[in-house]
Formats: structure tokens, C-alpha cells, sequence
């Protein structure tokens, strides 16, 4: 398990959601920097 809020995180959130490739640009999100992953969670929680 990661640390809480670290990249590895972020990472495993989005996918139990159902999130494997980044909606606009459909990469791997393991390619992305923690601030694009922890964006992309927020807004994900934020519409729930």
C-alpha cells in the first residue's frame, strides 16, 4: 500500500473507480506527475 496522498495513491483510488487512462489525453495515469493525478481525483470526488 502507498502513503496516503502520494502518487501510488492517487494511482490506486483512480483506478477502483474505473479510471485506467487519463479521459482526455488516454494515457496511463502511472505517466502523469502527482499534481495532474491529484486534480483529476478531486474533481472525480467533488461530482460524486
Amino acid at each position: 500500500m502507498a502513503y496516503k496522498h502520494s502518487k501510488g495513491w492517487y494511482v490506486a483510488q483512480l483506478r477502483e473507480r474505473g479510471i485506467k487512462n487519463h479521459p482526455v489525453e488516454l494515457k496511463k495515469l502511472q505517466h502523469y506527475r502527482t499534481h495532474v493525478l491529484r486534480n483529476l481525483y478531486f474533481r472525480l470526488t467533488k461530482a460524486e
